[in-house]
């Protein structure tokens, strides 16, 4: 092999350039022998130094996710909901996810308080460590420089930025896909089954955490240990299937545990049709996510459109494309460049082997991501971001290598980074209005970059070499850390609603939001409204709530006048749950949530303070507060008033969680008083989205006695003053169903 086309080799003589591997022969010391360069260590205390003041500066102005947040509550106040992952502490219904996400965010503010520090603390250092990881599996293949690199193109990836100041699962998910992932190619190294089988043990954990997502990495995995081991065939598939029972145990060890637990005595598990945790791992966290279905919307439309149409494109549409796709095109250089150049290397290389394991990496959640037909949001897409960084890092560096010692290479590096910032103009230029000097300050740097590396590529200036580079570095990562430092600048904690974080300002339609966007505005693309306006929620006179025993500092989630419309930004609306047809209940800025556990634009589903003190004062001992239709209304009100409230129908409106058998026995056992109907808190008239929703309406409107809005509010809506709206909160005693 030459020096041109090892990974750490160098020129003979020549000091290393910052940004590239140690100097040193094509078979000389490994980068981790101890022979680190001096800037090396502060580079990687410096990207984490970044890392962390992006995913954590503004953060208590940050809007959570509501349905994850009252679930860590609920894990507060009781170690079965802890267990289960329940939404409410009376165990009524999980959330749609595996606890393990819930567990560790539990764990944490049970030692230090609920609040939203306690809460993201663990989630901040899972990406710390995420960061850590991947400079260190980096470092051992390609050298200092490049894991640098790779370490920096992690950290500023835009929707990671904005995924790991929210306290959705995925953080922890890349984490530990990423420790699989390198601990694997540790086993490719030295042959060793305990690395491979802290692989398999990681990669359970990550099914725990978001189910079948964690495993899309797998078959990379697998294949690069099964074809580039040292080890004989039969040791290594000997390995592999003890392996794979590690896999299974550590994957399965909660949904089997939940199944051993009558389904009399457990909470329903949201997203299943059927309250199983097999149903929900085959269904609407497995295939339904791919193929759309299982209360996921279809590609294009419904889910879809968090993400735009489902189509091999899709990572680049105006939605997608300012958050992940930024250097896609160079990672996908770099990664065929460095194949070749690795040529008719060893089966063992361990430089094709990391090509291949990152390469299969990016390229498995490339193509599942971008023709998944279900639901897609973009923070989903943060889980390419660790595979592009290995590449650009990584393959970038073989590149460079190649630049300087072959002519025949001498014009990939440059055409690879002019895609690059081709690329970057093209998406800063979707941005209309939005830092407009940077794209052409992008061009013009990136340009002198590339007639520096021509200039200065032979010869002994190897400083200016690496000015040069430099340059390019920056040239190439201006734009992804414009769009991170977008988030924790702005003045609303990044202005994100906590159901779907994404970075920049708003280019299209979806959810997206940004700059002037804020995602409580008018219904309009990058506003919290579906694309047209068709559905929003919407919340009035919102108070800084605040569960007790540590809401969120600089304010809650709201807690005034109940939501005109409830849809929820997590998934497809459910019937019923948005407002009227074609209106846009939107919000001012004054209107929505400051901060806090209040996901969602304008509140969504938020209850009054003076129905929550009813509530309180007239609850006679029940266990829940009350019952609405969807969880975001539950999960907002148990967290205004830290007591349990059921949510009938799930995250979707689409679970059969509550029927009028199980309703008739909690209200004969006083554990439950309060229903509310219909709009508000609890969705649109008859709630859920299936046949059961309304077999309980009639049944609480036949037994319950509707309670006057005016017996909890001092002011009333101008329908319900003019009696021309019935009352959807009603009381119901074992009295009225014996």
């Amino acid at each position: 092999m030459t020096s041109a086309t090892h990974p750490r080799s160098e020129v003979p003589g020549r000091p290393s350039v910052p940004g590239s591997p140690a100097a040193g022969p094509p078979h000389g010391p490994s980068p981790d022998s101890g022979t680190a360069p001096r800037w090396s260590l502060p580079a990687l205390l410096g990207v984490l130094a970044l890392a962390a003041v992006l995913y954590s500066w503004n953060l208590s102005g940050s809007s959570l996710n509501s349905f994850y947040s009252a679930a860590v509550l609920s894990g507060t106040q009781s170690w079965k909901a802890w267990f289960f992952g329940s939404l409410d502490a009376g165990n009524f219904l999980t959330v749609d996810k595996p606890p393990f996400a819930l567990m560790v965010m539990g764990l944490s503010c049970r030692v230090f308080g609920f609040g939203t520090w306690q809460m993201m603390a663990p989630m901040i250092v899972a990406a710390l460590a995420t960061i850590w990881i991947l400079h260190s599996s980096v470092k051992r293949v390609w050298g200092h420089g490049a894991a640098a690199l790779a370490a920096l193109v992690l950290a500023l990836t835009p929707i990671t930025v904005a995924i790991n100041r929210d306290n959705n699962p995925d953080t922890l998910l890349v984490l530990l896909m990423v420790g699989a992932a390198a601990l694997a190619l540790r086993a490719v190294t030295n042959g060793r089954l305990l690395p491979l089988l802290g692989s398999a043990l990681c990669f359970g954990l990550a099914f725990n955490t978001k189910m079948l997502q964690g495993y899309i990495a797998l078959p990379a995995v697998f294949l690069v240990y099964l074809y580039a081991t040292r080890l004989p065939v039969m040791k290594r598939l000997v390995n592999l299937l003890i392996a794979a029972v590690v896999l299974a145990v550590s994957s399965v060890w909660w949904a089997a545990a939940v199944s051993l637990v009558p389904a009399s005595e457990r909470p329903y598990i949201g997203g299943s049709t059927d309250g199983t945790a097999w149903n929900l791992i085959m269904g609407y966290n497995g295939l339904g996510r791919v193929f759309g279905g299982e209360g996921n919307g279809g590609g294009g439309g419904g889910g879809g459109d968090f993400s735009g149409s489902a189509g091999i494109g899709r990572m680049f549409n105006d939605i997608l494309g300012g958050q992940i796709s930024w250097l896609i095109p160079f990672a996908a250089i770099a990664c065929v460049g460095g194949l070749i150049l690795c040529g008719r290397a060893p089966r063992t290389d361990l430089t094709r082997a990391a090509l291949l394991l990152w390469g299969g990496w990016t390229a498995l959640h490339y193509l599942t991501f971008a023709m998944a037909e279900g639901t897609m949001h973009p923070y989903y897409t943060t889980a390419l971001a660790p595979g592009i960084a290995a590449l650009c890092g990584g393959g970038g560096t073989m590149l460079l290598r190649a630049f300087r010692a072959d002519k025949r290479w001498a014009w990939v590096l440059p055409a690879g980074l002019a895609v690059t910032a081709v690329w970057a103009i093209e998406l800063l230029r979707r941005a209309s209005g939005w830092n407009t000097w940077l794209w052409p300050a992008i061009g013009a740097v990136m340009a002198a970059a590339v007639v520096g590396l021509f200039v200065f590529r032979s010869g002994d200036r190897v400083r200016l070499l690496a000015a040069s580079v430099a340059a390019a570095v920056v040239a190439a990562l201006a734009g992804p850390a414009a769009y991170a430092w977008s988030v924790p600048s702005r003045s609303s904690g990044g202005g994100m609603g906590g159901t779907n974080p994404t970075a920049g300002p708003s280019t299209g339609g979806g959810f997206g939001g940004g700059p002037g966007g804020n995602r409580g505005g008018n219904g309009g693309p990058g506003n919290g409204g579906m694309p047209g306006g068709t559905w929003q929620g919407s919340g009035q006179n919102a108070d800084a709530g605040g569960a007790p025993g540590g809401g969120a500092p600089g304010g809650g989630f709201p807690g005034g006048q109940q939501g005109a419309g409830n849809a929820e930004m997590g998934e497809t609306p459910p019937n019923g749950t948005g407002g009227e047809p074609g209106t846009q209940e939107g919000t001012t800025g004054n209107d929505r949530a400051r901060g806090g556990f209040g996901g969602g634009p304008g509140g969504m589903g938020g209850a009054s303070s003076e129905l929550i003190a009813y509530l309180k004062k007239h609850r006679d001992g029940a266990q829940w507060l009350l019952a609405v239709s969807n969880s975001q209304g539950a999960a907002q009100i148990e967290l205004s008033s830290g007591v349990p409230v059921i949510s009938m129908w799930g995250f979707t409106g689409t679970d059969r969680a509550m029927t009028v058998a199980k309703l008739e026995e909690l209200v004969k056992k006083g554990e439950l008083h309060y229903i509310q109907l219909g709009g508000g808190m609890g969705g649109g008239p008859g709630g859920g989205n299936n046949s059961l929703s309304s077999e309980v309406t009639s049944w609480v409107r036949k037994h319950g006695t509707a309670v006057k809005e005016s017996a909890y509010s001092r002011t009333t809506t101008a329908n319900s003053s003019s009696g021309t709206s019935q009352s959807t909160l009603y009381r119901l005693d074992p009295s009225d169903v014996s």
